[in-house]
């Protein structure tokens, strides 16, 4: 245990209370944390300062305006039910397919209008919410991913999540939906975490649970030397996103889509740390470099030059690294088996949380 402390640290691995205390304390403001933990508040942002979004097809604020649903959704196929104050994926519904009156989850079942209306229900009076406070459900824009990650996506749709220092993007992933996850981009619930190198936009090798892997899990494919498309135009986004939330740090979340090209999914102001285990790379030394160096004049164009010019992989690296952050490469057996095991674990807690 105490080893692999001493390890971590040595790798410049930021830790929870050195995070809160070093850099979300100093460089966000408290008053500011409403800007993104309303999503609505975000959306209207980001499309004020004229960055692309997913489309807002309704808002649903109350318990009376619920029968008002099946309106909403009226002439979308496809769509996506989500709290405005909710985190870390919890109580995002998404529905990839209408017919005859009956709403296809990306789980592959399919549901009536009676359902998503109490799954928006539940949304409102605050079950998916920070802190169980009350919420709005917000209907929006089902994103079609870009054909680069059909591959390598178990029916859910990857996102790109880069963590930015006073408008310098420091470290990006990208995270791949799995059959454990049950198609959501989140790490927690059994989604990858493939490191990105923020110079050239391609994906590194993976991690999934404690495990470095090249290959998805449920497609067979590989996931490490894939080029992002449109990567410096996803970039620039997350720069530009120091601007608009006037957040020191935060982590940018982006999706690709493959008719609108990168869309600003949503902002964090206290983004979590497990972007460094998928890059196999300490966030602490980036983030002092940025420090060191920060230029308050700086324009978009040239905190991105410095950006690449310092953060470059060392995809050599990766696995010498493996150990120290108590990573192991596994054949496809025993990843299964690892599957297996983290699927047991996840039930028993759901059970005892009961």
């Amino acid at each position: 245990m105490f080893g692999i402390n001493r390890r971590l640290k040595q790798n410049g691995v930021l830790g929870i209370n050195r995070r809160n205390a070093q850099y979300i304390m100093r460089y966000n403001p408290r008053s500011l944390y409403p800007l993104v933990d309303d999503k609505l508040r975000t959306k209207q942002l980001a499309l004020d300062a004229g960055m692309a979004v997913p489309e807002l097809y309704g808002v649903v604020k109350s318990q009376y305006d619920v029968r008002r649903l099946a309106d909403i959704v009226a002439g979308h196929n496809k769509f996506v039910i989500k709290p405005a104050h909710g985190s870390g994926g919890d109580g995002i519904l998404v529905i990839d397919r209408t017919q005859n009156e009956k709403y296809r989850t990306c789980s592959g079942q399919y549901v009536p209008i009676s359902t998503l209306k109490h799954h928006v229900s539940n949304t409102l009076s605050g079950q998916y919410s920070l802190g169980g406070l009350p919420d709005n459900a917000m209907i929006e824009y089902c994103v079609e991913f870009d054909s680069v990650f059909e591959a390598v996506s178990y029916r859910g749709v990857p996102d790109v999540r880069i963590i930015v220092l006073m408008g310098y993007p420091v470290m990006a992933m990208v995270r791949l939906p799995t059959r454990m996850s049950v198609g959501k981009a989140n790490l927690h619930q059994g989604a990858i975490g493939v490191g990105v190198d923020l110079a050239s936009g391609v994906t590194l090798q993976g991690v999934w649970g404690n495990s470095i892997i090249n290959e998805h899990p449920d497609t067979g494919n590989p996931i490490t030397g894939i080029q992002i498309p449109e990567w410096g135009k996803m970039m620039e986004s997350a720069a530009r996103c120091f601007e608009l939330s006037k957040l020191g740090y935060l982590g940018v979340d982006i999706v690709l889509d493959r008719d609108l090209g990168p869309l600003i999914l949503e902002l964090n102001a206290r983004p979590g740390l497990n972007i460094q285990i998928a890059n196999c790379e300490g966030l602490h030394g980036r983030l002092q470099t940025v420090e060191k160096n920060v230029d308050p004049e700086a324009s978009v164009d040239e905190r991105l030059a410095f950006s690449a010019d310092h953060f470059r992989a060392s995809p050599d690296l990766f696995e010498s690294r493996a150990d120290d952050f108590g990573l192991k490469t596994e054949s496809d057996a025993n990843l299964s088996e690892h599957a297996a095991e983290v699927i047991d674990i996840r039930s028993k807690k759901a059970s005892s949380s009961r």
